[in-house]
């Protein structure tokens, strides 16, 4: 592919990402752009605003999900789809810049993936909504970092949430997920995804020029 773009996918402290995969926009690999301590995880790209179609999302996410577990797993701080920069130098600027931010981004989520939950009711059921958070919490705070409310965007939605779950506690979350869907699981429907990289748990803005 002809290219001077990067397409940039997520943050890691690993300088050694070089691997064949299904990229945004028809890339064929994936390779690090490395400035000090941080590396950016990217791809070429002919041009600055990808499509925003339903492959290209998914291919960020794909790609961000083998940097969680390929060899071994990495840590990775997530870009939002559609991230791309003119050249090199001008990525670099934007981790030169971003520095402390990005680090301690990738010390909060290190060994961690974001893990979601949702809880929906049948059209006009009668939900005891208050009793089921309270359930769901008891079951899953002990075994995750934190939790990010995403919002109840429809009237079916009793709970939508993300935890961040350490990697070493994921058996232990199944496992008390499990427990969610014995209790509720006849009457609702629970939706159980991920793992992701953690989104909902890392806040910074590209505001340098790309």
């Amino acid at each position: 592919m002809a290219s001077t773009h990067l397409y940039t996918y997520g943050i890691t402290d690993d300088a050694d990402v070089a691997f064949e995969t299904d990229g945004v926009d028809g890339a064929t690999d994936v390779y690090a752009v490395e400035h000090g301590s941080l590396a950016a995880v990217v791809s070429d790209s002919e041009t600055m605003e990808p499509d925003r179609s339903d492959e290209n999302l998914r291919a960020h996410d794909d790609v961000l999900q083998e940097l969680l577990y390929r060899d071994g797993g990495r840590t990775v701080v997530p870009m939002q789809f559609g991230m791309v920069f003119k050249n090199a130098r001008a990525l670099k600027g934007v981790l030169r810049g971003g520095r402390r931010a990005f680090r301690k981004a990738l010390n909060d989520v290190e060994g961690r993936v974001e893990l979601g939950l949702k809880i929906l009711a049948d059209e006009g059921a009668t939900v005891d909504r208050e009793s089921i958070v309270a359930s769901v919490t008891e079951r899953l705070e002990p075994v995750s970092v934190s939790e990010a409310e995403n919002g109840l965007f429809s009237d079916r939605l009793v709970l939508n949430r993300s935890y961040l779950v350490e990697r070493d506690d994921r058996a232990a979350f199944d496992e008390a997920v499990d427990g969610i869907i014995d209790e509720y699981g006849e009457t609702f429907t629970v939706q159980y995804t991920g793992p992701w990289a953690p989104y909902s748990f890392v806040d910074i803005e590209i505001g340098a020029q790309r």
